[in-house]
């Protein structure tokens, strides 16, 4: 197994530069060789669907050149009023929420990788050069610029007054709101063999949430950064150094005083929030991408685009979905009793949250939907890879 690693590298370091399609078949290539079989499925064609949903498009415009076919985590942010959204190039623009229209854009000159995030007045960004920026929410005009050990694919968190950022050599720093000072750091090594992480850490109170390779979760001070505990939410299995890669690369999902964690060959945890105590642990599946909450339940793409739902109590799955399997689904999204997902021709599709029946499909684009649908005041907001900025509406 030894003679992929120079490959599994390329895979999962080197990936900034590369179609983001033949990063995701070269890594479905690789989870064969670790399992021993060939998973290079074709995607599922979509059979026909009679929707008992109407999923319809209310606006939708272009923002740019979209994620530029760069690995990148670019995402609409929403307020009650407004849209925002970059391009890879640094192109960033303010729509109105309501029809779409254009409200101001504004050229950054950076490689944006991470954003933007909405911080009371400002607008967060993350860069390939190794920096965060703040911008102005009214017209994009830059506010602060910090400087980071390595670029920035996770999205900012913040709470307090405090930026939580986490770059792809591992640190974790807290950051002033107002004027990007350095507050805290905190830096894991990274193992020899890691998967290049999107996950962005997850605030809760004063703790600071985050998973590392290995299978570690740690809660910090979200104040001044100690450790306040760690725990082995997932265990490496196997003898290679292959198939015992394990990657808390997924955001952290947290219910009342539990906290949800998967990631690449890493199952599901359910942790105590309090003191990291594990309350169980499920191996059937796992995302590298993250988790939806549900009543009772969460819900995730797992890593054969297959959907499923599984009881928050106890990690039992109660359905799962088949019928998108390898599509490249997208993180699910919660819209009331639906659970809706991206997919690589530019679908979005609306499963039932009780069964997982397939209840709506929409085409948005023909190109891939890489992030994460936004839901906000009965609208769903989808941001393509191509830079179709589109916004939804579901009867």
């Amino acid at each position: 197994m030894r003679t992929l690693l120079p490959l599994l590298l390329g895979v999962l370091f080197f990936t900034g530069c590369t179609q983001f399609s033949a990063v995701k078949d070269l890594a479905t290539s690789v989870e064969g060789l670790i399992s021993g079989t060939d998973n290079a499925e074709p995607p599922k064609e979509l059979e026909p669907l009679e929707p008992t949903v109407a999923m319809n498009i209310l606006w939708k415009t272009s923002v740019g050149k979209g994620y530029d076919g760069r690995v990148v985590n670019l995402v609409p942010a929403v307020t009650s009023s407004a849209v925002y959204v970059a391009d890879r190039r640094g192109l960033l623009e303010a729509h109105s929420r309501q029809d779409g229209d254009r409200l101001w854009g504004h050229e950054t000159g950076l490689e944006i990788s991470a954003g933007p995030v909405v911080a009371g007045d400002k607008l967060l960004m993350g860069t390939s050069n190794a920096e965060i920026i703040a911008v102005s929410i009214v017209d994009g005009a830059l506010l602060w610029k910090a400087s980071l050990t390595s670029e920035m694919l996770a999205l900012p968190r913040v709470a307090h007054n405090v930026v939580v950022v986490r770059t792809s050599d591992g640190r974790l720093v807290g950051l002033d709101l107002q004027h990007g000072g350095l507050k805290w750091s905190h830096e894991r090594s990274i193992p020899p063999l890691s998967v290049r992480s999107q996950g962005s850490p997850t605030i809760v109170g004063d703790l600071v949430l985050d998973g590392f390779g290995g299978g570690k979760l740690i809660a910090l001070s979200l104040q001044d950064g100690r450790v306040v505990w760690e725990t082995t939410a997932a265990t490496p299995r196997g003898r290679s150094e292959v198939e015992r890669l394990v990657e808390l690369d997924a955001d952290p999902l947290v219910e009342d005083e539990t906290i949800f964690i998967t990631g690449f060959q890493a199952g599901i945890t359910a942790v105590n929030l309090p003191d990291g105590e594990i309350l169980w642990r499920q191996n059937g599946a796992y995302s590298s991408h993250g988790m939806a909450p549900g009543p009772h339940a969460f819900f995730l793409s797992d890593t054969n685009s297959d959907v499923a739902r599984f009881d928050s109590a106890n990690g039992v799955e109660k359905w799962k979905q088949t019928a998108l399997h390898q599509r490249r689904l997208t993180v699910p999204a919660m819209v009331r009793s639906f659970v809706v997902v991206g997919d690589f021709e530019g679908y979005l599709h609306a499963l039932s949250a009780d069964d997982g029946r397939l209840v709506g499909r929409l085409e948005v684009d023909d190109e891939p939907i890489l992030a994460t649908p936004v839901y906000h005041d009965n609208t769903l907001f989808i941001y393509s890879s191509s830079g179709v900025l589109a916004a939804i509406g579901m009867n």
